[in-house]
């Protein structure tokens, strides 16, 4: 290429701002024009989300001005939402103007999967963006206001969570700690409201140890969750949930944690899918698009045994790191390098002060797995901020 080579990154989630930061250190002054789209000027935690939802922690704790993240002098930054994808002409196609790549990083975050059941996309909401779970915070306590004014409609105080993987889990962690406190403000009996937690599958947290698993069911049981397990939903209406059992529940409030898709994007710009995920290759790149690098939710990504690595905030920075690598590596006509995962651990929140998790071959629970919880996110923090981020954000 006689100009610079033209590097597009769409998404300023884990993988998009890690390829990002990652490039502004590794490339050279004018080696690269680097852009990076996103439809808010803020990135946010993904893995905080639940407990501003919840109201247990305030939003702003889970957002990150990007512009403190970034060197202006070597990213461009764009706040603009996608609207096509366009691989063949190698543009993408923005609400206000057009840009031309060279190379594309697609890390545009999912959107909620419901799995066809009906009413659940028109009546549920979902954790998936810092709108979002404002818009649950303050549908929470208005349920409670409104009670007061209608005691007689139980299913205000009905709240019911669709999926017991690790947002549905954390969320009602957060949940039950909040509602004690929800009570006292509005003057509420505590035995009027009820928490439901729904999962299809035969238990909750699919693939962590069964030992934990009952530990971190018995607590949430004994804070007052009410678990559904082995049964799906069958409907989502205005009126709660139908229960595959037959089954079912008022409810003026339905969060649905259930499942993640990749995002339509991807699928409408043509690349092979499914459920809208790209099977990249060992680079992650786009099959038939050594141009296209995707990574996120939006990408699968094959273990040894040929399972999918479940699409997390820890492989997503990972991917982040290797693509702004192997871009670098391109550009300098160098070789790619295979990207390979490195599980460190997993660690669920259980509410304030409890938490399980396996860190190598070690399993943790209770406080001293919190305080793991609380370290990973310390690290994640100085990734992407340094310690001045760490000292900002970091909730002791």
């Amino acid at each position: 290429m006689s100009r610079i080579p033209r590097i597009v990154i769409l998404g300023a989630g884990y993988g998009g701002v890690v390829t990002a930061i990652r490039l502004q250190k590794e490339l050279n002054y004018n080696e690269a024009d680097v852009t990076l789209v996103n439809k808010h000027d803020y990135h946010y935690i993904t893995t905080h989300l639940h407990m501003p939802a919840a109201g247990t922690d305030d939003p702003k704790n889970a957002r990150v001005n990007i512009l403190k993240l970034i060197d202006e002098f070597k990213i461009d930054f764009i706040k603009a939402t996608v609207q096509e994808i366009r691989p063949q002409e190698k543009k993408v196609i923005l609400d206000e103007g057009t840009l031309s790549y060279d190379y594309l990083v697609i890390g545009l975050g999912g959107e909620p999967e419901t799995f066809g059941i009906p009413g659940m996309l028109e009546h549920a909401m979902s954790i998936r963006s810092i709108n979002s779970v404002n818009f649950i915070r303050e549908h929470i306590e208005y349920q409670f206001a409104k009670y007061k004014r209608e005691p007689h409609r139980k299913e205000l105080l009905n709240f019911v969570v669709g999926g017991a993987g690790f947002t549905g889990i954390e969320f009602v962690g957060e949940l039950a700690n909040r509602i004690p406190e929800l009570c006292k403000e509005f003057n509420v009996d505590p035995a009027e409201v009820n928490i439901y937690n729904v999962e299809a599958a035969p238990t909750i947290l699919p693939g962590f140890d069964a030992e934990l698993v009952d530990y971190a069911r018995q607590l949430l049981e004994d804070k007052g969750v009410q678990f559904r397990i082995g049964v799906a939903i069958k409907e989502c209406t205005e009126e709660g949930v139908v229960l595959a059992s037959g089954e079912e529940i008022p409810s003026a409030t339905v969060v649905w944690t259930g499942g993640i898709r990749g995002n339509r994007l991807i699928e409408e710009a043509g690349f092979e899918t499914m459920r809208g995920r790209v099977k990249v290759d060992e680079y992650l790149r786009a099959p038939g698009h050594d141009d296209v690098f995707i990574i996120g939710d939006g990408s699968i990504f094959m273990n040894p045994e040929g399972r999918p690595y479940p699409p997390t905030a820890q492989i997503a920075m990972q991917q982040g790191a290797a693509t702004a690598s192997n871009l670098v590596a391109s550009i300098r006509n160098s070789q790619l390098k295979p990207f390979k995962p490195s599980i460190k651990g997993t660690v669920a929140s259980l509410g304030r002060g409890e938490a399980i998790g396996v860190v190598g071959k070690y399993k943790m629970r209770g406080f001293v797995a919190a305080m793991m919880k609380k370290i990973i996110d310390m690290r994640y923090l100085y990734i992407i901020g340094g310690i001045p981020l760490v000292l900002r954000k970091t909730k002791l």
